[in-house]
């Protein structure tokens, strides 16, 4: 799905300063929600051009501040190029997040995969056999010796894994566990 995104710079006179000098913010729409952010420059109300969205004049600081104004829509720009890099899906809090640089803690294989096991291993002889502990331990051997096997790496992001990483393992376990057709499928 293909995202409008638009951007918009306004002067914020409700939050005028003691001074008489209001804020400049940023107000990016991203498929009708919005995400005001303050440029922290300030000028005062008569020298804002709300048709350009700058400052007028050609003065220092309206050269300045227009500057600054437009690296800030540059920026904005890149950060919705790089999320159609990505394929990740535009909305207005990826785009936010991206922006002011705030990621999200990437997910990895096996913590989540250690955590399940030792949810399993609580609830051996309640809901599990030992034996399915076991194969779950096993299984998470297994997926390491892969990872190290094919990527030379023992832990993976969660979102690196594809098709096309299930079919290397699935080879990886037939080829060279000699998995039969059965236990590799379990351990998938």
């Amino acid at each position: 799905m293909k995202a409008k995104v638009s951007i918009l710079f306004y002067a914020k006179k409700a939050k005028a300063n003691v001074n008489g000098l209001v804020p400049i913010y940023t107000r990016i729409t991203v498929n009708g929600k919005r995400i005001e952010l303050s440029t922290n420059r300030f000028i005062e109300t008569s020298k804002w051009c709300t048709k350009s969205n700058k400052i007028k004049g050609n003065s220092e600081e309206a050269r300045s501040i227009n500057s600054h104004l437009d690296m800030l829509k540059i920026q904005i720009i890149d950060t919705q190029m790089e999320l159609v890099h990505k394929k990740i899906t535009i909305t207005a809090e990826s785009f936010k997040s991206l922006l002011l640089g705030v990621n999200e803690r990437a997910r990895m294989l096996v913590p989540i995969f250690q955590d399940h096991n030792n949810k399993i291993k609580e609830l051996v002889g309640k809901e599990y056999a030992p034996g399915t502990l076991e194969r779950y331990t096993t299984s998470l051997k297994h997926t390491i010796e892969f990872m190290q096997w094919k990527y030379n790496v023992t832990d993976i992001d969660i979102t690196k894994i594809d098709h096309a990483f299930i079919t290397d393992y699935e080879f990886w376990l037939r080829s060279v566990r000699n998995c039969a057709n059965n236990t590799a499928v379990k351990y998938i």
